[in-house]
């Protein structure tokens, strides 16, 4: 949606609304942080978000790079800025190509700044040279000059400003009205910079020639060997300038953070200005929903990815169609080839070190597993990220599995008809109710499996896939069309199925999570014992999702899993020599 439709709505609903800029890292360990910063703050609310092109398009592919990432994958609103800095016309039309492919529908275009090593401005032969931002203090001539430049832009087709940083809510203040005097009527956006520390301060209204008033030196400069008091002082000082601009009558009601890449000082700000993030009550689906194009319309998908999501956005991201709820064999390629895509865990090997430490026994991995269920550790090798609040409200059972010896790495529980509305699993239109049957997936190995096999047919409600690492499926339905284990009931609609369990998709995530339980034993050394372990379990191990398709009992799917591991453990016991543990605690699966 375009940047100039949100700012209509916000102003016919009367609310204030904010964005936030970022710029692309140096290094790829940098740009992994920042995505995973843009989505933390996706939580504080904006608009939309922006990112940065460096002069000369030094870091273009990684601008289109992250502009593809933040529509695809983190789904918001992103604009791509575009300078003419050493940018022949052709290069630019390539820009905007691709920018448009990854379903960017916002270009801030500029002239940029000089490159690195030069002082003037020089266009390139037969390129762009306009774009630089106003200034409201050149002699009236100039000022009057660059007010029939911008007029000029905004009649070949632009519809927004925004402004460079400023601290001097006056000068700008002068320059909206002269704006306005002009004849522009296109929204102005104010860009705002939070004051995060002296040095960085000085240096970025150095760099932008920014005129500093006297007040803010003086209130800052008496602690500028103390960054916590510049930032305190500084966000006071920043939000009372913002609140002059949006009570100044003048039509704006948005501010433009610039954040550095960095989270505190926008957030302090935010806060400052009791701008409480508009939370979104209800979600349009489950899963959060793609920008680009050839996805918008995407309503389905397969619940084996639920941890993953980049992972499966990349791997379709080249089908010629999208679930729609017609589902066939002829889907079965489009996934596209393991060795093309390529799979990574998100983890250093330090941060995976730290976090998972080196075991060497079932016992280590339960341990390590249960932490996970129970919130105590941030991550898991098939999960990019802590339990949601969704996993969490079957913590404790998830835990008493991986006791059991049933490593589990994606889950749901039953959900029968919550209210659209419902902060932990309402999705969709208001005034409808949201269902889910419960589902497991797990890797076991083939003893503890054979015991638990039994179990699961007994119960009629049950229906489950199993497959090796070599692809060997085995299931107990005669189905072949896919399981809906999330849907929703809503007002003058038909029923939606966004998520399904189905064998072609799960055929496909086996490499996928078999390749990274690899990945995971070649963060040690070759031959260590930890290595041996893991990549024998993983040799050995199946691969296991189970549905309750009674969403009407949520601790249903639980009981064979309890049940089987008592058995397992008596007869473990029964081969070691030792006497069996208590039955009732065994049965109810607190004994491992």
């Amino acid at each position: 949606m375009k940047i100039t439709r949100k700012i209509e709505q916000a102003t016919k609903e009367d609310r204030i609304w904010w964005s936030f800029e970022y710029f692309p890292p140096r290094t790829a360990q940098g740009l992994q942080n920042l995505l995973d910063r843009i989505e933390r703050m996706r939580a504080l609310g904006p608009e939309f978000i922006d990112i940065t092109w460096n002069a000369g398009g030094r870091t273009s592919d990684l601008t289109s790079e992250m502009v593809k990432t933040c529509q695809s994958l983190i789904g918001i609103e992103t604009c791509m800025h575009l300078t003419c800095t050493n940018m022949p016309k052709e290069k630019v039309d390539i820009a905007l190509k691709e920018a448009k492919a990854h379903g960017c529908r916002n270009v801030l275009a500029l002239r940029g700044d000089p490159p690195t090593g030069k002082i003037e401005w020089e266009a390139v032969e037969d390129g762009f040279a306009h774009g630089f931002p106003q200034q409201q203090l050149l002699p009236p001539e100039e000022l009057a000059q660059e007010m029939k430049w911008l007029k000029e832009k905004i009649d070949a087709g632009a519809n927004l400003i925004f402004t460079q940083m400023f601290y001097d809510v006056e000068i700008f203040l002068e320059w909206v009205k002269t704006v306005r005097a002009a004849g522009i009527t296109v929204p102005i956006v104010p860009g705002i910079a939070p004051i995060q520390t002296w040095n960085g301060f000085q240096k970025a209204t150095a760099l932008a020639q920014t005129k500093i008033p006297q007040s803010f030196l003086d209130a800052l400069a008496p602690y500028k060997n103390n960054d916590e008091k510049v930032r305190e002082i500084g966000t006071k000082l920043v939000a009372d300038m913002c609140r002059r601009i949006l009570n100044a009558g003048i039509g704006i009601r948005g501010l433009h953070f610039y954040t550095m890449n960095l989270e505190k000082g926008t957030r302090l700000l935010l806060e400052e200005l009791n701008l409480v993030p508009r939370v979104e009550v209800v979600k349009p689906l489950p899963w959060r929903q793609s920008l680009t194009p050839s996805r918008r319309t995407e309503t389905i998908r397969p619940i084996f990815w639920a941890n993953r999501t980049k992972s499966y956005l990349s791997r379709t991201e080249n089908w010629d169609e999208y679930p729609n709820g017609r589902f066939g064999d002829s889907r079965s390629p489009a996934y596209g080839e393991l060795d093309g895509y390529g799979i990574w865990i998100k983890q250093t090997k330090e941060q995976a070190l730290q976090l998972w430490n080196h075991p060497t026994t079932l016992a280590d991995l339960s341990k390590l597993f249960s932490q996970f269920c129970r919130n105590e550790l941030s991550a898991l090798p098939w999960s990019d990220e802590a339990p949601s609040e969704e996993m969490q409200v079957i913590s404790t059972q998830l835990a008493k599995l991986n006791e059991l010896d049933f490593f589990t790495i994606n889950s749901q529980p039953a959900v029968d008809g919550v209210k659209s509305d419902d902060r932990v699993f309402g999705w969709g239109p208001s005034n409808g109710y949201v269902y889910q049957k419960a589902y497991l997936e797990f890797f076991v190995s083939p003893e503890l499996l054979a015991v638990l096999l039994p179990y699961l047919d007994r119960d009629p409600m049950i229906t489950y896939y199993v497959i090796n690492k070599r692809g060997d499926l085995r299931t107990n339905t005669q189905s072949d069309g896919p399981n809906a284990v999330t849907w929703g009931v809503f007002p003058g609609k038909e029923i939606i199925q966004p998520t399904i369990v189905e064998a072609i998709s799960f055929m496909a995530w086996k490499d996928e999570a078999y390749e990274l339980g690899n990945q995971w034993a070649r963060f040690y050394e070759p031959n260590s014992p930890t290595r041996k372990f893991i990549t024998d379990l993983m040799e050995t191990s199946l691969l296991v999702n189970v549905v309750h398709n009674d969403y009407k009992h949520p601790d249903a799917i639980f009981e064979p899993f309890y049940k089987a591991g008592a058995e397992f453990a008596a007869m473990q016991a029964k081969i070691n020599g030792a006497p069996a543990a208590n039955g009732n605690a065994l049965l109810n699966g607190y004994a491992h």
